[in-house]
């Protein structure tokens, strides 16, 4: 074999090896939150007082889906609010989400119905509202404790002023 056809053997080798990892999931992705430009203000009123968040909104039927799948890390100050669009009976699960979360299940003028404390982490057991809802925000598990979060207290967003 030639010399140049060795050469081109081993930049062939070569091209297929960063084409290979070209390919791969990039992990950290996967794990690391969002851009900040993708977040938005959101603020939590319970008897304790006013406490804020960044939430990542997820509107469409494909980021409501999505979720926090595949993540591994999310800051205490931030949260992800899911919009149902409309009010009605929902139900959410822990598949393929790796960090345990609390889940509040709010009602179309904000308050809070209910409240999931703790979701174990990669379940499909299904966590129901309990009554119709517009939307659900999860936060770190711990927070609605840690926070003294109770049914009845008021998320503020534009989402809840329509």
């Amino acid at each position: 074999m030639s010399f140049v056809e060795r050469l081109l053997r081993g930049v062939f080798a070569a091209m297929l090896v960063v084409v290979a990892f070209a390919m791969l999931p990039n992990s950290a992705d996967a794990q690391s939150p969002p851009a900040a430009a993708g977040l938005e203000p959101l603020t939590i009123v319970t008897a304790s007082g006013r406490h804020a968040f960044q939430v990542e909104v997820m509107r469409t039927p494909d980021q409501r889906a999505r979720g926090l799948m595949h993540r591994q890390f999310m800051p205490a100050d931030r949260g992800m609010l899911f919009d149902f669009k409309q009010v009605e009976p929902v139900a959410m699960w822990m598949q393929n989400t790796y960090i345990s979360l609390d889940m509040l299940f709010i009602r179309a003028d904000g308050t809070v119905a209910r409240i999931a404390e703790r979701a174990e982490p990669l379940s499909t057991r299904t966590i129901p509202s309990g009554e119709p809802v517009l939307s659900v925000l999860e936060v770190n598990a711990g927070i609605a404790e840690k926070l003294g979060i109770k049914p009845g207290d008021k998320v503020e967003h534009p989402l809840f002023k329509r």
